[in-house]
């Protein structure tokens, strides 16, 4: 268990603090649920079986910070995570995603965290056994016998020359030298097969007919690619960590990961409640969160990789609820989330913070942007001031976007600096009050275009 496992509640807040600004309830409620995960897995087998995770709805409008915390979460704890939207899945019988396939697809992710980590682990001797067949495909040895002579010091010789090459490879000498390689290219499976995969309800089926039909088409056949050394020592690396990697430790742990630590959030649940009793489109999103019902409150789902409960699975749901409420979900749906948090309206003095303090702040993200054209970017207080007050303004007359809001006034602000970066290079730009509203008091002043533009 990492020591990001054993970190507090407050902790966990203040790491959100660094990429999220307000929203302190919810990220209260996130925190707690993570640490009830760890405090689950000190306690004897018996009781942790009967814990199940404290299921979370997040209500407030777009932008505001939903997705983010949990996204965050999920990184700052290594969990494997996926974001679904409830609105894309339809009930069993309709044409369509099912449920369950968000589960696949978290099992998918858990697989490809577990086998990076592997690979990573192994890298060190892949890396070794790619230099010896780069070393060979340069100097190959000769099949010699022991017994000849004059073979033997061309061995001699070409053992001293393997010994040189291996020593300009570790110096990075021969990056450059082209060399062409040869490798075993899988077979292609018919193309009816991805479309069966993207488009049907049959993931799993598929993949495994296509892994059939890969096998009955007979061996790989061989292709050859020219590169350079230094392209040929990732490609034999990542070929040979492929090989040290024990898949099936790699599907074992994977499923472990993703019952236990998974974090599937599920955006767009309002879109699925009923406010109206049972006619035309509600009838499949009642159907929905009955199909979602199950998975939730504990079922075992069928993936390529192998069976999984769902029981410990951590489920953050998440939406607007303008249109719909809470109460208008089944009641049995709305008893697997029994944490509801509220998420506020962002204020002008927030888009004053979320364009300046967190780690990737926007203002931070331009400037490192422009620092790539050797333009030094800078922010007066004033026109940051000015910006929040744009943002708020658009928010409250346009549609309530929250902090998305903000990109698109930037984009439009920045919109000449951004087209000429490559002609100011060497040169400071330095955007004041009076070039912010400037740049925008047009748009603004031109309302009917501004609901288009900002």
């Amino acid at each position: 268990m990492s020591c990001r496992d054993h970190m507090t509640p407050r902790e966990i807040v203040e790491k959100l603090d660094q990429y999220i600004i307000g929203q302190n309830d919810a990220k209260k409620a996130v925190a707690i649920a993570l640490r009830n995960r760890y405090r689950r897995q000190q306690l004897s087998a018996e009781m942790a079986e009967d814990i199940t995770p404290k299921n979370i709805i997040m209500i407030g409008p777009t932008g505001v910070g939903k997705t983010e915390i949990a996204r965050r979460l999920a990184r700052l704890t290594g969990a494997p995570f996926v974001k679904v939207e409830a609105s894309k899945f339809t009930e069993v019988g309709y044409v369509g995603r099912d449920v369950e396939s968000m589960i696949r697809d978290l099992v998918r992710v858990s697989v490809q965290m577990v086998r990076e980590e592997q690979s990573e682990h192994v890298m060190k001797k892949a890396r070794a056994k790619a230099m010896d067949r780069i070393v060979d495909h340069l100097y190959p040895l000769p099949r010699v016998s022991a017994s000849d002579d004059p073979e033997n010091e061309q061995l001699a010789r070409i053992t001293t020359r393997r010994e040189q090459a291996r020593r300009q490879l570790q110096a990075g000498e021969l990056d450059d030298q082209k060399i062409t390689v040869q490798f075993a290219a899988s077979p292609q499976a018919p193309f009816l097969l991805d479309i069966m995969t993207d488009q049907t309800n049959m993931e799993d089926f598929a993949a495994n007919l296509k892994d059939s039909l890969s096998q009955m088409m007979g061996p790989p056949q061989n292709k050859t690619r020219e590169m350079t050394v230094a392209e040929a020592m990732e490609f034999f690396a990542q070929d040979e960590a492929e090989r040290l990697i024990d898949m099936d430790k790699v599907k074992e742990e994977a499923l472990r990961r993703a019952e236990n630590n998974g974090i599937i959030f599920l955006d767009e649940l309002d879109k699925v409640a009923v406010s109206t009793g049972g006619r035309g489109p509600d009838v499949s999103r009642e159907g929905v969160q009955r199909d979602l019902l199950p998975i939730i409150e504990g079922s075992t789902v069928s993936t390529k990789y192998g069976v999984i409960r769902t029981d410990h699975i951590l489920f953050i749901a998440a939406g607007a609820f303008h249109m719909s409420k809470p109460a208008d979900l089944i009641p049995e749906l709305q008893g697997r989330f029994p944490i509801r948090v509220e998420l506020d309206s962002l204020t002008q003095r927030d888009f004053v913070k979320i364009l300046t303090q967190p780690q990737n702040a926007l203002i931070k993200q331009y400037q490192e942007m422009m620092n790539t054209e050797q333009v030094k970017l800078a922010f007066s207080d004033g026109a940051i001031d000015v910006i929040a007050e744009y943002a708020t303004r658009a928010n409250e007359t346009v549609e309530n976007i929250g902090a998305r809001r903000l990109h698109t006034i930037l984009e439009k602000l920045l919109e000449e600096v951004l087209f000429e970066g490559p002609e100011l290079a060497g040169t400071s730009v330095t955007i004041d009050e009076a070039y912010v509203r400037k740049s925008l008091d047009e748009i603004v002043a031109r309302e009917d275009s501004s609901r288009y533009i900002l």
